[in-house]
């Protein structure tokens, strides 16, 4: 589905949840710390493209508590990084944060904003789409560039990124991956995510991690027929090392595990404000 931000439609009864420091990084990459009105302003176009009566604004307030306990190096890479800043990169990166702090105090007057500490907008929005019937949500548009939230994808769940311009959807999924759907979780279980720090394993890169998927149908069931016959190093990697597989899971299964990662009382509070 093609779009102009400058259409205006009748909103129908549909979702768009955005993945609020995803989308402010448009303008972080483009140097800019005054972004306020500019940010206010493509949720809207989002939702009015969309047709979306209902905005949702999913925020990350620091790393995911949850995944700290079961993997203490978890996203110690970004950390790494940003200790190494110069003082000009490190005040650059201040100020925008500050602006986008400005957005969301914004946004969280004019619409629905979610946020805890220790929590990831990714499994805010897992907990919205896998309760999406009983919160009375509709079809649901996530706005974010993170394909980590293709795992959200399913029947009336479609993600547009703001970088590719592309949409991802049920009915276009195998022009964006290889294996399918209900594959994903298992696909990166195998390879891991670089970018969160969290390792595959040694060897297993996309093509490789497909043709095990294809042979073995998911990773559990990898994990199930161990040890796996092979010569090859990544065979041994795997052979040696199976519960990578399960604590993989635990990390990167965003549907599954949404619950424990926002906890209990909290998914309680996104019931009572979106009832």
């Amino acid at each position: 589905m093609s779009f102009s931000f400058n259409e205006i439609t009748e909103p129908e009864h549909k979702t768009l949840i955005v993945d609020a420091l995803n989308l402010a990084f448009r303008w972080k990459h483009q140097g800019r710390s005054d972004f306020l009105e500019d940010y206010i302003a493509t949720v809207l176009s989002f939702a009015k493209s969309y047709k979306c009566n209902k905005i949702i604004i999913a925020a990350d307030q620091g790393s995911s508590w949850y995944r700290k306990a079961i993997l203490p190096s978890y996203k110690q890479n970004r950390k790494d990084k940003y200790a190494e800043q110069s003082e000009e990169e490190a005040q650059a990166f201040k100020d925008f944060f500050t602006e986008y702090e400005r957005c969301l105090n914004v946004l969280s007057n004019l619409h629905t904003l979610i946020r805890f500490e220790q929590t990831e907008a990714d499994d805010i929005a897992a907990y919205l789409v896998k309760e999406r019937e009983k919160l009375n949500l509709g079809d649901i548009v996530l706005i974010s560039s993170d394909r980590d939230w293709d795992l959200l994808i399913a029947d009336g769940v479609m993600r547009f990124s703001y970088v590719t311009r592309k949409e991802v959807t049920v009915d276009n999924w195998q022009d964006h991956y290889d294996v399918s759907i209900d594959q994903y979780a298992c696909f990166k279980c195998l390879t891991g995510d670089k970018g969160d720090n969290i390792p595959g394993y040694t060897g297993v890169g996309p093509k490789r991690a497909t043709a095990l998927l294809n042979e073995f149908g998911s990773a559990y069931n990898i994990y199930d027929i161990l040890p796996l016959p092979g010569q090859g190093k990544y065979f041994e990697q795997i052979n040696n090392d199976p519960e990578k597989i399960l604590k993989n899971y635990e990390l990167m299964d965003l549907l599954t595990y949404c619950e424990e990662a926002i906890g209990s009382e909290n998914c309680l509070e996104i019931n009572r404000r979106l009832s």
